[in-house]
């Protein structure tokens, strides 16, 4: 067993090794790469960054796990991954011959991140655009993810070359956004659903993070950032509410511990509920449409 070379500027990502790297269409339309043994693929964005959008992409998949399902995390913010400290896993990836074996959390959700590729977690991934999408079709096709109910992609924020790649290459089924309830994050939240709209992804819903919070001392609830404007961008574009999670300050300090998992509350239960019904939901209308 191998370990897989990390990131430098003269050493970029091989081709997967199973998938192979997409292949071009007439008219330069990227094809998509093969599911595999993957029944569902959710991509979680947001507009921008700060947002929250790893913390709730970490706690849906370990709110869904806990619900029975198998479940994997793919990190393709490249420049900034935060999956491996919300769950305290450490690498390098290794290869023994059937793909890139990933990292495993506590409870056994595989991931893979570009944090695993590099011996110091404080250095930079200083990539152009063309290797950081590159690497984003290995973790896809050359990862020996096994048989899994989600695989939940962690997005960079922003409209640039990863989500790109990602809307074009990977065969994802949907797509969750995550904004905070300032008229800014609402804003900037719109440009990445517009994207994802233009590309044909399904838009399943938006969450509200750090919606509200509670006074410690009169239990009084506070909408520290305002009211919100979360039902008015799910109006807008006719998708549902996923949730309004709180800002909660035992969420940060289970993810300072890398034991975000461990987190529970009955809006996260909601949130699961919801994405499980969108999706069953589309899946049976695209059956319905075959």
């Amino acid at each position: 067993m191998s370990a897989v070379p990390g990131p430098s500027a003269g050493h970029p990502p091989s081709a997967p090794p199973h998938a192979g790297p997409p292949r071009g269409r007439p008219g330069g339309v990227l094809q998509r790469m093969d599911k595999g043994r993957l029944q569902h693929v959710i991509a979680v964005g947001s507009g921008k960054g700060g947002v929250g959008k790893s913390s709730v992409t970490a706690l849906i998949a370990a709110e869904l796990q806990r619900r029975g399902q198998t479940v994997g995390i793919l990190d393709a913010d490249i420049t900034g991954p935060s999956i491996p400290k919300l769950f305290g896993v450490t690498g390098p990836l290794t290869d023994a011959g059937e793909g890139i074996e990933p990292a495993k959390t506590r409870s056994g959700i595989p991931v893979v991140s570009s944090q695993f590729m590099v011996e110091d977690e404080q250095a930079p991934v200083i990539w152009r655009g063309p290797l950081v999408t590159r690497l984003i079709t290995q973790f896809f096709g050359g990862v020996n993810w096994g048989k899994l109910d989600y695989l939940l992609i962690d997005m960079p924020p922003g409209t640039s070359d990863v989500p790109l790649t990602v809307f074009q290459t990977i065969p994802i089924d949907g797509m969750v956004f995550v904004l905070t309830p300032q008229d800014l994050a609402a804003l900037i939240v719109k440009k990445a659903m517009n994207m994802a709209r233009d590309l044909h992804v399904s838009l399943l819903g938006v969450v509200e993070n750090m919606s509200w919070i509670v006074c410690p001392h009169c239990h009084e609830t506070i909408n520290l950032f305002g009211p919100g404007t979360v039902a008015r961008v799910g109006a807008e574009y006719g998708i549902p509410i996923l949730a309004r999670l709180p800002l909660t300050p035992e969420v940060s300090e289970l993810a300072d511990a890398g034991r975000v998992d461990e987190f529970r509350s009955p809006e996260l239960s909601a949130l699961a509920e919801g994405l499980v019904r969108k999706v069953d939901e589309l899946t049976k209308g695209s059956a319905t449409m075959l």
